[in-house]
């Protein structure tokens, strides 16, 4: 399972993520959504509703300017009908004539109650049936059959008089209105007073019912037909949708509720683990240990700000990293990654091991890393976490001290070795100064008798010049171990190149070895001492011929160049094994040497000799594929005149 740790930043979190603000009120989000689907779902409710009452009324308009029309087109053929008999009776109107008439009794029996015939005083002349007719009845609830109140029509006849036929407007509406459309509607006529005239049923107008009134004019004089829609309307707030809607808005209240409650616990949660984090991460900020989390993979989960400060990378360059990790030395990538494998195999040193990073600017630290397991909850192990300890400082205490130690051993030696060689130079004198009087002597004696052999005498000549010269040395030795200042002199580096060369002439030829000189045109004099620089001369030519002891085309190159305004550099090249990578503190260092006879002493006193002419000794890779060593000397204060090339 993966580790979940929180990574360290350096920045402080805030009081209350934003998050988690907008978070505090999710718990409303079910509720609203599920009032806004109840308003959404009872406006659509409410507009079918409206659509409905519309199509309803619509249809109530046609269907009663439909039955308005049946009823002129009724009245219209009865009309005509009183119009025929009126035309068809005689002048002299009885009571058996005008019951003879067919016309009459098919009124009758169709839709009339009487018939009267009127003279022009409006007198009865005649009347059918000829009972006298019955009171008329109050209107019940008995439906269409009664004939209730009565209407008449009346048109004018021939012989001046007015037929007027009564008929009943129950009977009329039974007749008229289809039965389609008194399953529908209640239909009833009225009069303008609003008095009922004739009815379909007993049914009152309701405001919950929808109706409409439309004139019957001319067919009938003030009258007016009203349709009345059978059909209650419930409005949807009183439906079966109403009452489920509620039930939803109700549960999901309960539900935004129940999630509030557990929200609210979550946040608190939340926020004892940020205030337990803000602590952890406060002490791990205070602390200089460096501290890391790595997964089963070796995956870089964690990291705190003293670990992020030791190896210079910020947590987003270092968190997610799998091996090899940027802060391991490329030189020792290998070592690293199986002392990596042996940590995650769980075989890490308890009491900790010693590492050697590199630090993001570059330079080298060295570390002390402790490892522990980390293990979750139900007790499985997670991960590893590493302590890291800074022991640079330590570590380079340790090795300044052992370098103090080694220089005071080595300075003993140094003093020890400078006594010695100060007394043998004391003691060397009187035998060199007695040496050089004998030969002397024993030249001069030569010379005042003639002697003819000049071998003999040129060789005694060049013996005193030698030990003349060794006396030289010796007092410049002694001089310089003694402390005192070098007897610096402007003079030409190039006659002592020679000099030196032609001291070493006999063994350079005897190795075979090629000597090239390299002078430039122009090149001043330096300010140094003759004697001192040609040990430092031999010591180096010495040097290079014991590195090409044995090689095949064995070659030394002795060259010189103006190193800025003030100094001569002169270097001293062969192609020989080179240095191996050492530098020039290491092999001048006092009794170090690649010899089985040496003393290690050559190169220091060199050092020694070139510093104390205000110059500096180097070390280096050769062109020529061996090694390259070379010092600088002060350019002497007034300029030489030598201009000689090799």
């Amino acid at each position: 399972m993966p580790l979940v740790i929180a990574p360290s930043a350096d920045v402080e979190p805030a009081p209350w993520p934003a998050p988690a603000r907008h978070r505090r009120g999710a718990w409303s989000w079910p509720l609203v959504l599920a009032l806004v689907f109840a308003g959404a779902v009872g406006g659509w409710l409410q507009h079918s509703d409206v659509q409905d009452a519309e199509d309803e009324r619509r249809l109530l308009i046609s269907d009663a300017l439909t039955l308005q029309s049946r009823l002129g087109d009724w009245m219209t053929s009865e009309q005509a009908a009183m119009a025929t008999l009126a035309a068809a009776l005689p002048a002299q109107v009885d009571d058996v004539a005008l019951l003879r008439e067919q016309s009459v009794n098919e009124g009758l029996r169709r839709l009339w109650i009487s018939v009267t015939v009127l003279d022009a005083g409006y007198r009865l002349v005649a009347h059918v049936p000829q009972q006298a007719p019955r009171p008329d009845p109050v209107p019940t609830s008995s439906g269409i059959d009664d004939h209730g109140v009565s209407a008449h029509l009346s048109t004018p006849m021939a012989g001046g008089g007015h037929l007027v036929v009564r008929f009943a407007p129950a009977t009329l509406l039974r007749q008229t209105v289809p039965w389609w459309l008194s399953r529908r509607y209640d239909v009833r006529l009225i009069d303008g007073s609003g008095q009922l005239i004739a009815a379909t049923g007993d049914t009152l107008p309701d405001a919950r019912r929808q109706s409409y009134r439309v004139s019957v004019e001319p067919a009938m004089a003030d009258a007016y037909l009203e349709l009345t829609s059978r059909e209650t309307r419930t409005p949807w707030w009183r439906t079966l949708p109403m009452a489920l809607m509620l039930a939803f808005v109700s549960l999901s209240a309960a539900a935004s509720w129940s999630l509030r409650r557990q929200m609210r616990g979550v946040l608190q949660a939340e926020r004892q683990s940020r205030t337990e984090a803000a602590w952890r991460r406060a002490i791990e900020d205070s602390l200089t240990v460096g501290l890391r989390g790595r997964d089963m993979d070796g995956r870089l989960v964690h990291v705190n700000r003293a670990f992020c400060d030791l190896i210079g990378f910020t947590p987003e360059q270092l968190l997610g990293r799998l091996p090899p990790m940027p802060y391991w030395p490329a030189d020792t990538m290998d070592d690293s990654m199986e002392r990596h494998r042996r940590n995650m195999a769980g075989n890490a040193p308890r009491e900790g091991y010693e590492a050697r990073w590199v630090h993001a600017d570059g330079h080298e630290i060295d570390v002390m890393i402790f490892e522990a397991p980390l293990v979750d909850a139900q007790g499985q192990h997670m991960g590893w976490m590493g302590s890291i300890v800074d022991i640079t400082a330590r570590k380079r205490s340790q090795e300044r001290e052992q370098r103090q130690l080694d220089a005071l051993a080595k300075q003993a030696r140094l003093t020890t070795l400078g006594e010695v060689a100060s007394a043998l130079a004391h003691q060397l004198n009187q035998p060199l100064a007695a040496l050089a009087a004998y030969n002397s002597g024993v030249l001069r004696s030569l010379e005042r008798s003639g002697y003819p052999d000049t071998i003999v005498l040129d060789a005694l000549r060049r013996a005193d010049e030698q030990v003349t010269e060794a006396g030289r040395i010796v007092a410049r030795i002694r001089s310089f171990l003694t402390r005192r200042a070098p007897q610096r002199e402007p003079t030409s580096l190039h006659d002592m190149v020679q000099r030196t060369l032609a001291l070493l002439r006999r063994d350079l030829q005897g190795q075979g070895i090629e000597v090239a000189i390299q002078w430039p045109g122009q090149l001043p004099p330096v300010q140094a001492d003759p004697v001192l620089i040609e040990q430092v001369l031999i010591n180096l030519v010495r040097n290079a011929m014991d590195a090409l002891a044995g090689r095949d085309k064995p070659r030394i190159a002795v060259s010189a160049h103006l190193a800025g305004t003030q100094f001569v550099r002169l270097d001293v090249d062969d192609n020989g094994s080179g240095l191996g990578g050492r530098g020039v503190d290491e092999i001048s260092a006092p009794f170090h040497s690649t010899k089985h006879d040496g003393m290690g002493m050559g190169l220091a006193i060199c050092r020694s000799v070139i510093e104390a002419h205000h110059g500096a000794l180097d070390a280096g890779p050769s062109p020529m594929g061996g090694a390259r060593l070379s010092f600088t000397l002060p350019v002497a204060d007034e300029a030489a005149t030598d201009t000689r090339s090799p």
